[in-house]
């Protein structure tokens, strides 16, 4: 946002330097970037009378010239058209830079005559685009500063422009006056009553205006225009002209300029049409798609559906709140306008500018927020501006919509300022600082202005108060003393769960990684996922269309980067969230590790070998023993697609309760993924694991036996295809309370078993608790466990 000093000092009455606005407006959150001062650029520039002039002996163009000057009378070369005798003008003297050619001046000689000097034109000044011939100027003293001159005659051209950046929270700071309230507020100035106009019309508005239904509530909430006929359309008045200059706009025509005006001036963006080439009444209303408009760039543009326009009878003659139509743009022929006012909503506008590419400074405003309690009265102010300047004759408005009400109130809390910033301020200075800023007090409510969306509870009514007092009068004070005693735990049970989840798998030779949530469809597809409910609406890429089902492919993703760069063995896992859904509670916190290629290096003191499913396990049995997972845990077959079917389990408290599960990585998906096997992996599901009863900051005692555990051996002729966890499980429940451990530990196939049988061998650890086992005991238990497989297999005891 850019403006002048002047232009502040037409709503702003104040005598502050520029040093104390420009640090007023960084402290108040309206940061400046640049102070623009003419005067310092202009300043070694003196007037100087050509006293004589005569042709240059070997150029037909060039004149040579006696310059009277506050150093005496100098010979100057120019080959300007209206270098002549008699005329005051500003003199260049060697040794001096000329901002406008970026270039020191020196003594040089041209066509072998010296020049001590030049004479400037505006353009070498940076004053105008004029570079026709030298500054004449009508009245002046020889030696006068050029600067003093501009200063008494034209002040516009040595106006100081300031340039601040503007938060997307703060829509009123882009126009000068929202800025000059800010100034007001912090006692930089008193605020000048605001210029207003209200024109009666003559004459009805032949061309009327309407916004379709569906384009009221998310579209245009209010449109208003009305007919000006019998106006002249010339170059506006060099004030304006020299305002628009000087923030970095080109005058184009009083018409046009008027609506620039108005928008850097009031944040009120407005449009002109010439009605003349108006076909019909103006519609306010969503395109179809494939529609083309001539843009006042002179660019054409082709709209995408639900794009909010303007038409007439004929076709798209605007882009609503960002820019108009070529065809009805005004020009020096334009006698009759149509002037345009509207409340857009900032979403469409997002919308439309975005798809259509264009920035301008309308879409900007109205995009971040204009007053919409002004868009009437904006009406009558331009309406009165351009009769002052064009002249002509106003007819009645015309309105579709309505203005939207935002008018809201809070409650003022004087005392939160202490309790959320830290300052100590007075409750009248409070009351006082929000009335500065256009907020009215009744009681202990205060009521929004309307040109301030940013304000949305009491919290920001404290920002306001705190922002216009200076938050640099913060004093730093030291904390008080914490109380006597262990502060309360930070991390919740979940948290210092996954944090014990991930030392524990760190100090098992485990690397950690952090994965992308995002995958491509096709991975997702092979965990179980890839459907419409986990697909992003808009993804940074193709490769991460999806939220993850598993974080199996982000490791195996990663480890197929690891092998294309000769890394071949290596342990990996992540800890983090996968989802099964698009709602908030479809997801999950998992811890999951692979492990890939061979277990050691080759060396002298131990065998190299492939990774099996018995390493996963153990590596999430330690995982879960630390989590503190019972110790008898229940391993089943039906894990999901992507294990290896008959190198797999899942692993939980029975049938129903899963906490997790470990095995071979299907040799399919490995395939798909370019990932070289053997892969094994584990997956905990690390919410699932039950918590302990009672809290406790440590682990509990330990509960040892005195008494001698016994172990027996077992050996059960079973048909083929009868799973050794049936055989397992059956020889565990012959006994709970004294049956410690049971487990496989041979197999023996085919021989004089005959086919279809097996043998499978178990040892079953005995422990008691409370007296040592006699024989009977012992024979008593190896009946119930002869019986209880016998029952569960089908099978026989082994002679």
């Amino acid at each position: 946002m850019k403006f002048t000093l002047s232009w502040l000092k037409d709503h702003l009455e104040t005598d502050a330097s520029v040093d104390e606005i420009v640090e007023a407006l960084t402290d108040l959150g309206l940061e400046v970037e640049d102070v623009s001062n003419p005067a310092e650029r202009l300043a070694g520039f003196t007037l100087g009378k050509v006293v004589h002039a005569e042709k240059h002996p070997d150029a037909d163009k060039l004149r040579v010239c006696k310059v009277a000057t506050d150093e005496g009378e100098l010979q100057i070369i120019c080959g300007a058209p209206n270098a002549r005798e008699g005329i005051t003008v500003v003199v260049c003297k060697p040794g001096m830079y000329i901002p406008g050619l970026d270039i020191t001046i020196s003594v040089g000689k041209i066509r072998g005559v010296e020049s001590y000097g030049m004479m400037a034109s505006e353009r070498e000044l940076e004053l105008s685009d004029e570079h026709d011939g030298i500054i004449e100027l009508p009245s002046g003293e020889v030696g006068d500063r050029f600067v003093d001159w501009l200063a008494a005659n034209s002040p516009s051209k040595v106006d100081t422009m300031i340039e601040i950046a503007i938060t997307p929270n703060r829509p009123d700071a882009l126009g000068v006056r929202g800025i000059a309230l800010d100034l007001a507020a912090r006692g930089l100035g008193k605020m000048k009553p605001a210029k207003t106009a209200t024109i009666e019309g003559t004459f009805e508005s032949p061309i009327s205006v309407t916004i379709d239904d569906d384009t009221k509530t998310d579209g245009c909430e209010v449109f208003a225009g009305r007919l000006i006929k019998g106006v002249k359309n010339g170059p506006s008045p060099q004030w304006l002209q020299d305002r628009l200059k000087a923030i970095g706009l080109r005058p184009i025509s009083a018409l046009v300029d008027i609506t620039n005006f108005f928008t850097f001036d009031r944040n009120r963006p407005l449009h002109v049409f010439d009605a003349d080439k108006v076909n019909g009444n103006l519609r306010v209303h969503r395109t179809q798609g494939g529609e083309t408009l001539m843009g006042l760039d002179e660019k054409e543009y082709t709209f995408a559906p639900g794009m909010v326009v303007i038409s007439d009878d004929e076709g798209v003659e605007s882009i609503g709140g960002i820019m108009g139509g070529l065809p009805t743009g005004c020009t020096e022929e334009t006698t009759n306008v149509f002037l345009e006012a509207a409340v857009w909503d900032h979403i469409q506008i997002a919308y439309t500018g975005r798809g259509l590419k264009i920035n301008t400074d309308a879409r900007y405003r109205n995009e971040r927020g204009i007053d919409p309690a002004y868009n009437m009265q904006a009406m009558e102010d331009a309406t009165q501006m351009i009769l002052d300047l064009c002249g002509g004759e106003a007819s009645n408005i015309v309105t579709a919509g309505e203005v939207p009400d935002v008018s809201r109130a809070y409650k003022l809390d004087t005392d939160r300022v202490q309790s959320l910033v830290g300052m100590k301020i007075p409750a009248e200075t409070q009351r006082a600082t929000l009335e500065a800023l256009g907020f009215t007090i009744e009681g202990d409510m205060a009521h929004v202005p309307s040109w301030r969306p940013d304000v949305r509870g009491s919290a920001d009514l404290v920002e306001e108060v705190a922002r216009i007092a200076s938050l640099t009068k913060l004093e730093g004070k030291p904390m008080p003393r914490a109380t006597a005693g262990l502060p309360e735990q930070i991390l919740s049970p979940m948290q210092k769960r996954e944090q014990i989840a991930r030392r524990t798998t760190a100090a098992l030779g485990y690397n950690e990684c952090v994965t992308y949530s995002f995958i491509d469809k096709a991975a997702a597809e092979l965990f179980g996922g890839g459907s419409d409910a986990t697909m992003l609406e808009n993804p940074i890429s193709s490769e991460m269309s999806h939220m993850r089902p598993s974080l199996l492919p982000g490791l195996l993703q990663a480890a197929a980067r690891n092998q294309a760069r000769g890394f071949m063995d290596m342990a990996l896992f992540e800890c983090g969230a996968v989802f099964h859904g698009g709602e908030p509670g479809e997801q999950e916190n998992l811890l999951t590790g692979i492990l890939v290629g061979r277990t050691v290096g080759k060396d002298i003191h131990g065998e190299s070998r492939g990774v099996d499913i018995y390493d996963a396990k153990a590596d999430m049995e330690a995982v879960m023993e630390a989590l503190g997972a019972p110790a008898k845990l229940t391993y089943n077959r039906g894990v999901n697609g992507w294990w290896h079917p008959g190198r797999s389990a899942k692993v939980g408290l029975g049938p129903k309760k899963i906490l997790g599960a470990f095995g071979e990585i299907h040799p399919k998906v490995l395939d798909a993924l370019n990932v070289k096997g053997p892969v094994v992996a584990f997956a905990i599901h690390i919410a699932d694991i039950p918590l302990p009863r009672k809290k406790s900051a440590s682990k509990g005692a330990v509960t040892m036996s005195d008494l001698q555990a016994v172990e027996r051996d077992f050996a059960f002729v079973v048909d083929g295809d009868v799973e050794a966890l049936t055989l397992v499980n059956a020889a565990a429940g012959a006994d709970k309370a004294l049956i410690e451990n049971v487990r496989v530990f041979d197999e023996f196939i085919g021989g004089a078993l005959g086919e279809g049988k097996k043998s499978l061998a178990i040892t079953v650890r005995l422990q008691p608790t409370d007296k040592t086992l006699k024989e009977a005991d012992i024979e008593a238990v190896a009946a119930k466990i002869v019986e209880k497989v016998t029952k569960a297999t089908g099978g026989t005891l082994r002679g």
